[in-house]
């Protein structure tokens, strides 16, 4: 998942030099939160990293997926937005003029969108999902295009499963419910994922990682404290989800589930290193959705740990 400024203009004028922490003007940032989810940004604004800074944060309320925070940012509601990879680059390829400056969330080993089933149904592997119902958070996102790159791998038509639109918090009561088949918990959303999965009776069937592998003044010192936020959720954990657990509390959300909050995906030193854009641009263009090529380096600012570009 990648946060994503609305246009070169604006990342521009924020870039004009990064060498000192303090902003040369206020800016406020307004955006989207996600529910039971807690963003880099957020974090440090909680740990107190843009004090002094001149940048404020301003949430605008819930988004219920990334392609509806894209949305606002290209009609100018947003000043960011926070969407799946493929979201964003299908933004871009659309004619929207996105830059993307960090990436809020990964996978590794301990965080993945994960695929679950009740414990007694008869799905047992992705080849079982076909004609089934599913439950994701957004269409036109990461869930779904894991959905369609599995339907593909295993030689099914990409619009073999149907996929339902459920907010993550509805996504166990759906799915004990019956009325879905399969119930999809990005890798965004571990709360709810570690929630459904200590109340038990449900397994999984398979995670992005089986498909996918495991895989500029104001604007440098937003990237830079949410990417010290992450490195310092890292190494803080318990700290970390008490941290959540007020955030939470304090947007009127339940606080117990930041217990089951297990990290942000990040690799040690800093950010996370967007690893899948390749991957996704070979999925669009071999499904006609961009031209071959469209997608060039000059389309994206992508702040990836050491691949850092030049911005002045």
């Amino acid at each position: 998942m990648t946060i994503t400024y609305r246009s070169l203009a604006l990342a521009t004028a924020l870039a004009s030099g990064f060498a000192s922490v303090a902003a040369a003007e206020d800016v406020t940032i307004r955006y989207l939160a996600s529910q039971g989810g807690l963003s880099a940004h957020e974090l440090a604004r909680e740990l107190g990293y843009f004090d002094g800074t001149g940048i404020e944060l301003d949430n605008l309320g819930y988004a219920s997926g990334g392609p509806e925070t894209l949305m606002g940012l290209a009609g100018g509601s947003l000043d960011l937005a926070s969407a799946a990879t493929s979201a964003v680059l299908n933004s871009i390829a659309g004619g929207n003029d996105f830059v993307i400056a960090y990436a809020t969330n990964g996978i590794n080993e301990d965080v993945q969108s994960i695929f679950y089933v009740l414990e007694d149904s008869p799905i047992q592997s992705i080849e079982d999902i076909a004609g089934k119902t599913i439950a994701v958070n957004t269409l036109g996102a990461h869930l779904d295009y894991t959905v369609r790159e599995a339907l593909h791998q295993k030689g099914l038509a990409k619009d073999a499963a149907n996929l339902v639109v459920v907010p993550g918090p509805q996504l166990e009561q759906v799915l004990r419910a019956e009325q879905v088949d399969i119930a999809g918990f990005g890798y965004w959303q571990t709360t709810f994922e570690g929630a459904a999965r200590e109340t038990g009776g449900i397994r999984p069937i398979f995670g992005d990682t089986d498909v996918l592998g495991a895989h500029p003044e104001q604007a440098q010192i937003f990237v830079e404290q949410s990417a010290r936020a992450l490195d310092w959720a890292r190494e803080n954990p318990e700290e970390t989800r008490a941290i959540f657990a007020r955030a939470l509390e304090a947007r009127g959300e339940n606080p117990e589930v930041a217990q089951y909050f297990r990290g942000f995906g990040v690799r040690e030193g800093g950010l996370p290193v967007i690893r899948d854009i390749q991957f996704w641009i070979d999925v669009f263009e071999r499904e006609g959705q961009i031209p071959e090529g469209k997608l060039v380096a000059e389309n994206l600012l992508l702040v990836t740990g050491d691949d850092v570009p030049a911005t002045n």
